[in-house]
Formats: C-alpha cells, structure tokens, sequence
C-alpha cells in the first residue's frame, strides 16, 4: 500500500489515468450488466400481453348488398387482419429481406445485427462529427430494429415514440424498452398457454405486424395489396411483395403517389423505384431470388395506387347515409362501424343500383338538352322496391356528391328527406276511396266547369271572401259524362275533384293511412290533386301497397353482425294484408293498368313493342310544373315498384311561361314538361334494364281478368 502511494506520489497523472480507466470500465460494466438484467430479467411494470395474443386492433366495417357483395368499406384505419397461413412465402422472403432477415432465429433482438450494423453506422457517425468538429453523439436510431420491436412499439411505444423529441437519452431509453419487452414477448408467446413453440410465437407476430403496419393511406398487407395493386395478398409477385417491404421503412419516402406536385414526381417515383430494387437485392443476398430474376424484375414499373380497389367509394351514397341513420336509430353506434365491429347487410341489389343511377343520369342529360340553362341544377331521385315486404333494393338520393370517406356521401337525399307535392300522382287514392264507396271502373263523373270556395281573407278588420278556384284540366278541355276508367288514364282533374267533394277529402286522407302515407295531409279539396308534400320513398311504397295488398314498412337494414359473427340486430317482418277489400285493389290495379293501355292515358308510351313488360302506373304533374314523377309496378308479390322524381331544388327556380329561366313566382320545368315526359323515361329504362338482366326474377303478368276486362272497355276481342 506504501508503495502504491509513493508510486502515486511519483507519477500523479499516470495514477489519474488509471484510475480513471477503472472506474471507467466499472462504469461500463456496471451499465451494461445494468441493461442485461434489465432487458432479460427485469420483468416488473409490464403490459397486457392479451394485447398481442387476442390481437385486435381498429378494421374495416363493411356494407353489403342483398348478394353479400361490397357496397362501401368504412374505416378511421383501413385494415383487414392477416392469419399466419395467409401471408404468402413471397411475402415473408421480401419482409425478412428489407428488415429483419434472422427473424426466425433471434429471440426478439438480433444482436448479431445490432452491433455489427448499429455499431458501424454509430462509429461513422461519430467520426464524420469529429472531422467537421460537431460534438460526437451517438444516435439511437440508427440502431437494427427487428420485427419483433417494430411490433413492440406500434402496439405498447407509441406514447413513449411520441414525446421523446430529439432528446438522444429519450431515445436510448426506448431503445432499452424495446429490447425488454421483445424478449419478454418471445418468452411468453412460445409457452403452452399461447402459441406452444418459437415458431408459432414468431408466425404470429409477424402477422400482427403486418397486420399492423401502415402502407400510407392503409394498414396491414391484405389493404395495401389491394391499394397498391388490387390483388390478393396472395397473389402478389415478388417485386410486388418487394415495393410493400420497401415501403415500410418510410411509406411517406417509398409508396408511390398520384398526388405530389410535378416537379417532385420523377424525383419521388426514382427513390421509390431503387427502394424497391434494393429490396430485391437482399432478397438475392438471401437467396431468395437469382440475380437474373431480380435483373428482370427490376424493369417493372411501379403501379399507381387506387382508393377505388378498396370500395371506400360507392355507387349507393344514399344507401350508405341511410345506414348510418337506421343503426343510430336501432342504438348502436356508427363509430362501431368505422372500427370494424358492425357488418352490415342490407336489401340493396348492387346491380339494379347501378341502373337507377344510370338511368337517372340519362334522364337528366335528356333534360339539360332540351333545357341547357338548367344544365348541373336539375335534380331527381327514385327508389325501387321488392312489392313483397318493401324491401329496397335501389335508391338514388340525387345526383351524387363524393365529399369524404367517412360520413358525408351525397349533398342531399330527396328520397327520404324531401317533401315535394305529388300532383298527379296521388290521384289513384282518391279513385281508390270510391272503389272503397261502391264506384267501379264503369261508374261516371260529370267532367265539367267546376270550382271550388277557397273561403277567406282578413283585409284590415273585415274577412272578405275570397273568389272560388276554377279547375281546369291539363287539355283545357272537357269531356262531359265519363268513367273513372278514362278520368284517371287521363289524370283528368275535374273529375278527381269532384268525384274527392263527393266521398270527403277526409276518407281520402284515411286511406292513404291505410295504405301506409304517414306524412300529415292537409284536409282541403286541392290535396285531391296533390297539393298535400310527401316524400318520394313513402308515395312509392303507397303505390307497392296497391300493387301487392301488402302493408310493410319501406326497409333497408336486413341485419348486423359483430366480429365475433354473432347477429346482434335482425329486421322484424312488419308485413301484413291490407285492411282493403282484394277486389277493390282489383279495381285500383285494373285503372292504374290502363293508364298504360288505353290510349290517352298518361302512360301510354309504355305500351309498346320496345318495352314488352306489363306495368301499371301514373304520373305526377304539379302546377307549373314544379314537381315531375312517375310511379309504376310489375304485377303482384313477385313484382317491384319504382318511383322517380325530377324538379329543381328550389320551387322558385325554373322556366317561367316565356321560357326564361331565372328564379321567381310561377316557375317550373318548362311549360311542356310533365311526369311523362321526364320521370317515366327514367322508369322505362330501370325497368327495363332490371328485367332484361333477370335481376328481380320473371315478369309477372297481369290476371287475365284484368286484361280482358280493358280489351273489353277498348273494344278488342278476346
């Protein structure tokens, strides 16, 4: 010891220098025994590990039309989970080669790579800072982050990831975390409670990493396969499976985009480009492919990527807002959608919904041509129903308004939520309350001048009567003495409202209750002639109740699934026969029949050779012609009812009777538009479409009765 002291004497700094060197080892060693107790034994404070087992996290929620194919997916985080046996060898080469290429070996940290890679770079990084005289800081990012830790952080990290900032302690601190709670994963996930061996374990959590893993705009390897390419996952190729691993590292650096500025496109598509040709090098490295092959691969373009692969569009906007309203309604919550909790399933029939909107949309452009002012205001809806239950199998809220992924889908849906005046086309209720009285087809109504009061006026402190209203008739003309046949093929309004102050407007009121018409009907005479607003859904299912004798509430909803498959809500069947005498519906289906077959009935262009299906039907004029409709059906429980309306949002917007569009009193479509000649068109071709396409199955023929009985009133023989 006496020595010791006076060799210190001696040599002072070379006794500093040493004892410096000491304590720095000691320090070392003590810091690194530190982390490895730390990362392979300490295991106190540690997360819910049920986290990764009973992996779970925010997927897609789907609604699906009547055949179990995709209207729209709904997602905050576009996701679909992956099985282990569905992740394809061509993508676990490509994965292992871009990121961790001794995943299956290592226990949750390759240390190997870490200190050979990390190691490396840090010396490096070190040096370059002393040459340019920057204080040397070792940076732990550059560290070699295994599969396993990248899983680790997505699922446990993230707050620690978000507040570290810059603060290279915060960082190794992490890092430290990572290791530990990796190797605890490993440890866990191969004992016999969970996945029973290391190989097991590590299937599993790269499945939940690439289940996990975000691809810029989607998560998991199932959604970008289809984003980026609009394959399966197990359908990719290698330098397909090659640009997802590549992506991973950075999707904002190496997933290709559409969207960037001009001047940066072929700077971004390069960087992707040898991104993914590196990948494919490794995979070579690896031996997972020869160099040849990778050569060739390497000549392939990158794909551009597209939201329409992964149906977050739609062809049934309305549908998908109605959704959202139905599961509010029945107390589920619509957040439970967008996280892949709820599927749902609906009546909607994909196809006939692709034709109403076609059909919609030629019906429109028929309208610009003729109207060109009108060109990008004119609007229209219709909806088609299944004449058994009232199933919807179609519905065309407006011209469609993609707005955002979420929520909004269509600006306005005036099947539901607008309440226009039907015109003429709720006629057919007041003849149907005669037919109730004892009137038949063959009964007459005088069609002649005739007024109605339209009682008074306040003016200062006296009530002075105002002067009758004077019905007119679309022709101007009048017919004398005729059937209720004729008055309604014709949509006559004099006989409509006389025969309506002859019955009550009241009983008129009363039965379209009955027929299932909820909205309040003002109880005045003109309501005869559709001055009453309703709504487009409620009016065609009216006109479904007559076709079938079938009372049912319009439905969209069939059920909702959670994820664990079971049915947490399913439609009650609200159907029930009318409280209407079968042979008086006989008489509506009979008159309703002829305003296709009788010539000068509204409809008459219906029957024709080109359109070689029985329907029944009417159409809806308003007064200046402000609102246009077309309500008609296929015979029967086997049939359908479409109905359609055209018109302008605003009543004050239109033609006036000089033709000049602007906005003002007494403006409408035009004044030679009626429901026949804008809404039936409309009709015809869904119609038509639907029935060629054998989508709503053989086409019911009328009762033969019910023919002959109109061959007979024309004359024909039979």
């Amino acid at each position: 010891m006496r020595r010791l002291w006076r060799y210190a004497k001696k040599k002072p700094i070379r006794t500093m220098f040493a004892l410096l060197l000491t304590l720095s080892f000691l320090s070392i060693f003590s810091f690194v025994g530190y982390v490895y107790h730390y990362v392979f034994y300490d295991r106190g404070n540690l997360p819910d590990i049920k986290v990764i087992v009973n992996f779970d996290p925010p997927t897609v929620g789907t609604i699906y039309d009547e055949n179990g194919k995709t209207i729209i997916n709904l997602a905050k985080e576009f996701r679909w989970i992956s099985k282990p046996e569905e992740i394809p060898e061509v993508v676990r080469r490509a994965m292992l080669s871009a990121e961790d290429k001794n995943f299956y070996e290592h226990d949750g940290v390759d240390w190997t790579a870490f200190f050979l890679r990390a190691g490396v770079r840090n010396l490096v990084h070190v040096g370059e800072n002393i040459y340019h005289q920057k204080k040397p800081v070792i940076q732990a990012q550059q560290g070699a982050s295994t599969l396993d830790q990248q899983l680790i952080r997505s699922s446990f990290l993230q707050e620690a990831v978000r507040h570290e900032g810059s603060n290279p302690v915060n960082k190794f601190w992490r890092k430290f975390e990572e290791w530990r709670l990796a190797t605890w994963l490993n440890e866990e996930l191969k004992k016999p409670e969970y996945f029973g061996s290391k190989q097991n374990a590590k299937e599993h959590i790269l499945a939940c990493l690439l289940s996990y893993a975000y691809f810029k705009g989607v998560y998991g390897i199932k959604a970008a396969s289809l984003f980026y390419f609009n394959k399966d996952v197990g359908e990719l190729g290698y330098e397909e499976a090659a640009l997802l691993a590549g992506i991973m590292k950075n999707p904002l650096l190496y997933a290709p985009s559409t969207r960037k500025p001009l001047k940066t496109i072929i700077l971004s598509y390069q960087r992707q480009l040898n991104r993914r040709n590196s990948v494919l090098e490794l995979m070579v490295v690896n031996k997972y492919l020869t160099k040849e092959t990778a050569d060739r691969l390497k000549e392939t373009e990158l794909p551009l990527p597209s939201s329409k692969n992964i149906n977050i569009q739609t062809d049934a906007p309305s549908v998908v807002g109605d959704v959202l309203e139905e599961v509010k309604k029945q107390n589920f919550e619509t957040d439970k959608i967008f996280d892949g909790e709820i599927q749902v399933y609906t009546t909607v029939n994909l196809e006939i919904q692709k034709i109403a909107n076609q059909a919609m949309e030629n019906g429109l452009k028929l309208y610009e041509e003729r109207y060109p002012e009108a060109e990008g205001k004119i609007q229209g809806s219709a909806v088609v129903l299944r004449n058994s239950d009232g199933a919807i199998l179609a519905e065309v809220g407006g011209r469609q308004i993609f707005n955002s992924r979420k929520i909004t889908y269509t600006d306005f849906n005036r099947v539901r939520h607008s309440l226009r005046q039907p015109g003429s086309a709720f006629k057919p209720f007041v003849y149907l309350t005669a037919f109730k009285d004892g009137w038949t087809l063959e009964s007459e109504i005088r069609d002649a001048p005739f007024s109605v009061p339209m009682g008074y006026v306040k003016i200062g402190n006296k009530w002075v009567k105002r002067p009758p209203k004077w019905i007119k008739n679309y022709d101007g003309k009048f017919r004398g003495f005729i059937p209720l046949r004729k008055a309604l093929a014709e949509s006559r309004n004099v006989p409509t409202v006389r025969l309506a102050r002859i019955i009550g407007i009241d009983d008129v009121i009363q039965t379209t209750r009955l027929v299932g018409i909820k909205t309040k009907l003002e109880p005045y005479i003109t309501t005869s002639l559709g001055a009453s607003e309703v709504n487009l859904l409620e009016l065609a299912n009216a006109y479904r109740a007559m076709a079938s004798g079938i009372y049912a509430e319009p439905y969209l909803m069939e059920k909702l699934i959670d994820k664990k498959g079971k049915v947490i809500f399913e439609r009650n069947d609200s159907k029930k026969f009318l409280n209407i005498d079968p042979s008086v519906l006989e008489q509506i289906q009979e008159g309703l029949r002829g305003t296709v077959r009788i010539p000068g009935g509204t409809a008459h262009s219906l029957d024709s050779k080109d359109f070689p299906i029985p329907v029944a039907g009417k159409t809806g004029t308003t007064n200046d012609s402000k609102d246009t409709s077309f309500f008609g059906w296929t015979y029967g429980l086997e049939g359908i009812t479409v109905g359609v309306w055209i018109g302008f949002d605003e009543p004050s917007v239109g033609y006036d009777e000089n033709g000049i569009f602007g906005t003002g009193p007494g403006r409408g479509l035009g004044s030679k538009e009626t429901g026949g000649r804008t809404a039936l068109p409309v009709f015809r071709e869904i119609m038509l479409n639907i029935y060629k396409n054998n989508l709503a199955g053989p086409v019911p023929e009328f009762p033969e009765e019910i023919e002959n009985n109109i061959d007979a009133y024309l004359g024909n023989p039979q």
